[in-house]
């Protein structure tokens, strides 16, 4: 991802992406967090750089996964879609380093299918967490306190519902990361009303 004309931070982000993805979910916060003048690196967890979404939209990512360390990252997000989901949870380094990430409280968000990765692996227990109305079951069944809200922020795991709460995602993902003023810059730039 090119980066930001101006960077208000070191923190960067990690987009998580997988063949079969949904693309607004991923785009959507990517194309926020560049407003924001955060550093965003879309990572593709297979071996081309090239990704097809599951609406057959064609990109290309920044760099592979195996080639960079995921430590080095603010916030590393998983975006959704069916495949997407599946494919990122068949990943080994995501359900790795997710699960390094929330055992040691650290950053993470995911949206739509991809919060019941975390559920399946026993991560989200206890947790506030939401995800698409179609996965919230998989969430409950493995322990989380399910909410039907837009974002939920619970500590450093934040979750949303599906590509219509993108936006959202990505305002809370610049809350987390610098705070209410650059929210509302951003939400001004992108004709943001409510």
């Amino acid at each position: 991802m090119p980066a930001p004309d101006q960077l208000t931070t070191d923190d960067r982000v990690a987009v998580l992406v997988a063949d079969g993805l949904e693309e607004v979910e991923a785009l959507a916060v990517v194309d926020l967090l560049y407003r924001a003048g955060i550093g965003v690196d879309m990572l593709a967890v297979g071996d081309d750089l090239e990704i097809t979404s599951s609406h057959r939209v064609t990109f290309r990512c920044d760099a592979l996964l195996s080639d960079v360390d995921l430590a080095d990252y603010a916030l590393v997000f998983l975006p959704g879609g069916i495949p997407g989901t599946p494919n990122l949870k068949g990943t080994r380094a995501v359900t790795d380093e997710a699960t390094r990430r929330l055992e040691m409280d650290l950053p993470l968000a995911a949206i739509c299918a991809a919060p019941s990765i975390l559920a399946e692996l026993g991560l989200l227990d206890g947790r506030r967490a939401t995800a698409n109305p179609g996965f919230l079951h998989v969430l409950q069944e493995n322990g989380a306190e399910v909410s039907e809200d837009s974002v939920v922020v619970d500590g450093n795991l934040l979750t949303s519902r599906g590509m219509a709460t993108a936006v959202d995602l990505g305002l809370e993902i610049i809350r987390f990361l610098l705070d209410d003023a650059a929210v509302e810059a951003v939400k001004k730039g992108v004709v943001h009303q409510y």
